[in-house]
């Protein structure tokens, strides 16, 4: 956080999390049924859509994960906090557990935030 994150009462008023899963797919039709389950329930997608989420689920699963997605889940229930505005995507990515690119706790980044 930079002096420019303070409001005048010196109170943080807005803050980024960022937050990295990697995710392992470990049954490619189960999570797209349960996605393509979550799309029909979905009560605030209109029809344009539902039909490109359908699409997008039957052509990458990778991308199915982002359905079950809540920051309100996340965020709801935190004393004080109100969500401001959430952006999430899922992709599929190479990961390699014996690289030490992957070890976010070895390095200074996850320490540094």
């Amino acid at each position: 956080m930079t002096s420019t994150d303070i409001t005048e009462e010196g109170e943080p008023r807005f803050v980024r999390l960022h937050i990295e899963l990697v995710a392992q797919i470990t049954d490619v039709e189960a999570l797209k049924a349960a996605a393509l389950q979550q799309v029909q329930n979905d009560e605030y997608m209109d029809d344009d859509e539902r039909a490109q989420a359908v699409e997008a689920v039957e052509i990458d699963p990778s991308g199915s994960l982002a359905h079950f997605v809540d920051p309100l889940k996340l965020l709801g229930e935190v004393p004080g906090i109100e969500l401001a505005q959430a952006t999430w995507e899922s992709a599929h990515t190479e990961f390699d557990p014996e690289n030490e690119d992957w070890d976010l706790y070895e390095s200074g980044d996850a320490a540094d935030e």
